[in-house]
């Protein structure tokens, strides 16, 4: 058979094939010690992509036969990754474990962060149920208060009124008929004052409003502290002077006050206080009081007795010593009280 062209030219010497310095050139068949006609059948080592690379560079020093000893070839090469994994070399368990490691510190800082969103979103969470809550009351407040103020519900029904004795409380009721039907929280105290200003037998007074639509009034008379004569006739006055009552004759237990200058005097302003302070059994036996100036009061009792008070100092002392004094001697076995010096009264 006819050879091939070009089937008789020697093989080419590869890199690995050539002799080391010093020594003859030996081609690769014979250094193999086989025919250089023959196809040699010594399995060729194949290399695979996943194969280190030194491993690689071994196989084929050993198959080419080179006898190179330098220690550098035994390390493995910078390049000594797997290809096509991107995996770093080492024992499979340290690899698992480093995985494991990272997954679990990935793990955990999701976990972190989880808490804090949840951390932030409860606190905001609350400051706006805060705001809310917040809100919402003051809109309640003004939704009552405007309800409260023009809604027929709160309107004034009722008035009440307690403490009366001279004043009947029927006129007192029938003075409020202007504000019936007004809402309470818009009855204000220069309506209730208009209404009451008719009425000079009240000292003093009091409101408190009572949801739905009652209005209670609890009123302070004035206390009489006796009868001036004037020309027109007998005025039962209080203590600042306000006439109470027009009577016919002096009521029982009222004295009747002589003074200079009237009730706008200083005598009769005295005479006034030493009356208030008597205690109510003295006082029912006061028939007479009089004062020609500020520190020369006198009374009369019943049963003739006088009573020497002075002035207006020390009056409550001077009132218990005076019970004191018509308990041991009744006001019809002596003449003469005088309680100027509370401290050293006189009987006589």
């Amino acid at each position: 058979m006819k050879r091939p062209q070009g089937f008789d030219r020697p093989p080419s010497r590869r890199a690995t094939d050539r002799a080391p310095a010093g020594e003859p050139a030996v081609d690769a068949a014979s250094r193999r010690g086989t025919d250089p006609d023959r196809v040699s059948t010594e399995p060729i080592p194949v290399l695979t992509a996943r194969e280190p690379r030194a491993q690689a560079e071994g196989a084929r020093a050993a198959t080419a036969g080179a006898a190179r000893t330098d220690p550098t070839d035994a390390l493995p090469g910078p390049a000594s990754v797997e290809a096509g994994d991107g995996e770093l070399p080492g024992p499979p368990g340290d690899e698992r474990a480093a995985r494991r490691a990272l997954a679990v510190a990935a793990r955990e800082r999701r976990r972190y962060e989880r808490q804090e969103v949840r951390r932030f979103t409860r606190r905001s969470r609350r400051r706006r149920i805060t705001w809310a809550v917040v809100v919402g009351t003051l809109v309640a407040l003004v939704a009552v208060i405007g309800i409260g103020a023009y809604s027929p519900l709160m309107a004034l029904r009722e008035v009440r009124v307690e403490g009366t004795q001279r004043i009947p409380a029927a006129d007192v009721q029938a003075a409020f008929a202007d504000v019936i039907g007004t809402p309470l929280p818009l009855i204000d105290a220069g309506d209730v004052h208009a209404a009451l200003a008719r009425f000079p037998l009240i000292e003093t007074y009091a409101t408190e409003t009572i949801p739905p639509g009652t209005l209670v009034i609890r009123i302070v008379e004035r206390t009489p502290v006796g009868v001036i004569d004037r020309v027109s006739g007998l005025e039962l006055v209080d203590a600042a002077g306000v006439v109470i009552e027009r009577p016919g004759e002096r009521p029982a237990g009222q004295p009747l006050i002589e003074v200079d200058g009237g009730v706008a005097g200083e005598g009769f302003r005295a005479v006034a206080a030493v009356v208030r302070s008597l205690p109510a059994d003295v006082r029912a036996q006061l028939t007479r009081a009089t004062a020609a100036t500020a520190d020369d009061v006198r009374l009369e009792l019943e049963g003739g007795a006088s009573v020497v008070w002075g002035s207006g100092e020390d009056s409550a002392l001077k009132a218990t010593v005076l019970a004191a004094l018509m308990r041991a001697a009744p006001p019809d076995t002596v003449a003469l009280y005088d309680v100027s010096a509370p401290t050293s009264p006189v009987t006589q």
